[in-house]
C-alpha cells in the first residue's frame, strides 16, 4: 500500500507514538484528580504536551495552549467564544467547512460575514480585503493553507492589515502545524487552532488552540475541572476554562511523542522533504494529456498537495481505480472546501488530490507517477 492522503490523517506516523500510546495505558490515571502516582503522572505528561506545544508555536506562555479533541472543536471554541451578534467578521473561499459552517451558524443569529474570493488558482483575492472592512469589523478567520491546493496564506500581510484595523486574527492551521514554521508572536496571530492527527502525527481525537495573553474567551463547554469544586460556575483560570472534563490523556500521550519526533527532526527538515516529494510527483505527471491541476504551483512556499483531474474523469473513478488496481490511498470528492470548488468550477466532478509524508519514499512518488499516466491512457 502506498499512503498519498496525510491531509486527510498522518497514517504513516513515527513508530514511538504508538509505543507512547500503548504504554500510557498502563501509567496515566485521569489528569488533576488526585495525588497518586496514576494522575501525577497524567497531570506531568499533559503538561509536558503543552509546553511542547507552546515551544512549537513560540508562545511564550504553555497556559495558553488549550487541548480540544481536534481542530473543529478548537474553531468552534475560538469562533462561538470571539465572535458576537453584531460584529462584522471576514474569513476567504479558500476555507474548509470546520470554518465555514461555524460562521453560517453566527450569521444565522445576527453576526455579518464577508467572503473574500479567491483568483484562478485559488489564492486569496488580498486587494480586496480593504473594501471589505465595514464600521464593526471585529475579526479575520482564515486557513494558513487551503487543504485543496496547498496555497500557503500570506500571513505577513493578513497579521498587519489585521493589526492596522484593530482586529482579532483567528488561524485555521489544521494543514500546517508540525509541517510549516508557525511563530505565534512574530505572525500576530490571537488564536492558533490545530489539529493532532495531522502534520503533528498524534493520534485522532486529539487537537487545540493557542490564546493570545489578555484574550479571554467564555466556556465552550462546563462541568469537571478537577479545582473549585465548590463553585457554581467553572473556573476561568487558563488552560482549565477551556478543558472541562476528562482529556484525552492516552491520545495526548501519543501527540508528545510525535511532537518529540518533530523537535529531534526539525520543522523546516520535514517540510523540505515532503515539498520535494510534491515537486517530483509534479514534475512526473505534467505531460498527461488533458491534466489539470489547482493551485499556485509555482509559489514559494506551499503545503505538500497536488489537487488534480483528468479530462472530464470522475475523482471519484481516478480515486476508486488508483486504490483497486496499484494500492495507493488518495481522497477524491469536495474535501470539505465547498467555495474552493466552486471558484475552480469543479462542484460534480469533485478532485482528487494527493498528499505527501516525510515518511513517503521516492519509489512510491514514482510508482503514483506510472499509476497516474496509466489511467490517463
Amino acid at each position: 500500500m502506498i499512503y498519498l492522503d496525510s491531509s486527510a490523517t498522518s497514517f504513516l506516523k513515527p513508530p514511538q507514538v504508538a509505543e507512547a500510546v500503548f504504554k500510557s495505558f498502563s501509567t496515566i490515571g485521569n489528569a488533576g484528580r488526585g495525588a497518586h502516582a496514576p494522575t501525577l503522572n497524567a497531570s506531568r505528561l499533559i503538561y509536558d504536551t503543552r509546553d511542547k506545544l507552546a515551544a512549537l508555536f513560540g508562545s511564550p506562555d504553555p497556559s495558553r495552549i488549550v487541548f480540544a479533541c481536534n481542530a473543529t472543536e478548537a474553531l468552534n471554541i475560538a469562533i462561538h467564544g470571539a465572535v458576537h451578534t453584531g460584529e462584522h467578521v471576514i474569513t476567504t473561499a479558500c476555507e474548509h467547512n470546520s470554518v465555514l459552517r461555524p460562521l453560517y451558524l453566527k450569521e444565522e443569529t445576527g453576526t455579518e460575514l464577508t467572503i473574500i474570493p479567491a483568483d484562478e488558482k485559488g489564492r486569496i483575492r488580498y486587494d480586496l480585503l480593504n473594501a471589505s472592512l465595514r464600521p464593526n469589523t471585529a475579526a479575520i478567520v482564515l486557513t494558513h493553507a487551503s487543504n485543496l491546493t496547498g496555497n500557503v496564506t500570506d500571513m505577513a500581510f493578513v497579521s498587519d492589515f489585521a493589526k492596522k484595523h484593530g482586529l482579532l486574527l483567528i488561524v485555521d492551521a489544521s494543514q500546517t502545524a508540525g509541517s510549516i514554521p508557525i511563530n505565534v508572536m512574530d505572525m500576530g496571530i490571537d488564536i492558533l487552532c490545530f489539529t493532532g492527527h495531522k502534520g503533528l502525527f498524534g493520534p485522532q481525537g486529539t487537537g487545540g488552540l493557542y490564546l493570545r495573553e489578555g484574550l479571554t474567551l467564555p466556556p465552550f463547554k462546563s462541568g469537571g475541572s478537577g479545582i473549585h469544586s465548590f463553585d457554581r460556575h467553572h473556573p476561568a483560570d487558563m488552560p482549565t476554562a477551556l478543558e472541562a472534563g476528562t482529556l484525552n490523556g492516552h491520545g495526548i500521550a501519543g501527540l508528545n511523542a510525535g511532537l518529540d519526533y518533530i523537535q529531534s527532526t526539525g520543522v523546516e527538515n520535514i517540510h523540505n522533504k515532503e515539498i520535494s516529494l510534491a515537486r517530483r510527483f509534479l514534475a512526473g505527471i505534467t505531460d498527461i494529456p488533458d491534466l489539470k491541476i489547482y493551485g499556485d504551483m509555482d509559489a514559494p512556499l506551499r503545503a505538500p498537495i497536488v489537487s488534480l483531474n483528468i479530462g472530464d474523469m470522475s475523482s471519484a473513478s481516478v480515486s476508486d481505480m488508483l486504490w483497486e488496481d496499484y494500492e495507493i490511498c488518495v481522497r477524491a470528492g469536495a474535501h470539505c472546501a465547498p467555495l474552493m470548488h466552486k471558484t475552480f468550477g469543479t462542484e460534480k466532478q469533485g478532485a482528487v488530490r494527493f498528499s505527501f509524508s516525510c515518511f513517503n519514499t521516492e519509489n512510491e512518488i514514482d510508482r503514483a507517477i506510472q499509476a497516474l499516466h496509466e489511467i490517463a491512457e
